[in-house]
C-alpha cells in the first residue's frame, strides 16, 4: 500500500489515516507516572500458537505472516497473541514538507485501523535481512522489510522494523515495533540489506 504502516506493517495509505487520529490520541491524559505497569500479559489476550512464540525466529516469522494475506480479514486474535500487555506499534514518516512524525498505537489500535485497509487490499510483507542483538531475556531485531501487493511482484516499499522482544522463561513476546519506510531522499544503507554476521 502506499502507507508507512507497513509493519513497516502496512506502509502510507494507513499512515495518513493514523496521522489524522494522532491529534485525538495526544489529547488523552498521560497515565500517572507512579502507577505501576502490568507485568503480566492481558488476561483476555488470546492464547498463542506454541510454534509462534517458542523461539525468536518463530515469533518474528509469525508477525510478518499474520498480516501477509490476500485482501480480506486477518487473524487478529493470532496477531494479539504475539504482543505483551501494553505493547506499542509506532510508525514514523516524513510529511510532504519533510517534517518528521510518529504515531504511537496499541495493538488494538493497529488492528482496528488496519482492518479496513486489509479488507480491500492484498498485502504481503517479508523480512529480507535481520540484525539481532540478544542478552539474557531481551532481544532487539533490526528487520529490513519489503512490502508487496502480490507475492510474485516487485516490492512497492522497503523500510526497517525495529522490534523489541522479551522472553519470560516460557515464550517470546513482542514489546514494541517502530518502523519507517524509505523514500527517495532517505534510502536504506547497503549494510541493512543483508543479515548481520
Amino acid at each position: 500500500m502506499k502507507l508507512r504502516f507497513a509493519l513497516g506493517l502496512v506502509t502510507l495509505a494507513l499512515v495518513f489515516s493514523f496521522a489524522a487520529g494522532a491529534a485525538a490520541a495526544q489529547e488523552k491524559a498521560a497515565p500517572d507516572a507512579k502507577e505501576p505497569q502490568s507485568t503480566q500479559a492481558a488476561p483476555s489476550a488470546p492464547a498463542a500458537r506454541p510454534g509462534d512464540v517458542d523461539s525468536l525466529d518463530h515469533i518474528m516469522a509469525a508477525v510478518y505472516d499474520v498480516i501477509s494475506r490476500p485482501a480480506g480479514t486477518r487473524d487478529w486474535d493470532r496477531f494479539r497473541s504475539l504482543f505483551y500487555a501494553g505493547a506499542r506499534l509506532i510508525p514514523t514518516w516524513r510529511d510532504d514538507k519533510g517534517k518528521l512524525n510518529c504515531r504511537d498505537m496499541s495493538v488494538d489500535d493497529y488492528a482496528t485501523m488496519g482492518a479496513g485497509y486489509f479488507a480491500k487490499n492484498a498485502f504481503f510483507e517479508t523480512s529480507v535481512a535481520n540484525r539481532i542483538e540478544m542478552w539474557d531475556h531481551m532481544a532487539h531485531v533490526w528487520s529490513t522489510y519489503e512490502s508487496r501487493h502480490a507475492k510474485a511482484e516487485k516490492a512497492f516499499a522497503r523500510g526497517i522494523n525495529s522490534f523489541q522482544l522479551y522472553f519470560d522463561g516460557a515464550r517470546w513476546w513482542v514489546q514494541t515495533i517502530m518502523w519507517e519506510e524509505e523514500d527517495s531522499s532517505h534510502l536504506l544503507p547497503e549494510k541493512y540489506l543483508t543479515d548481520s554476521k
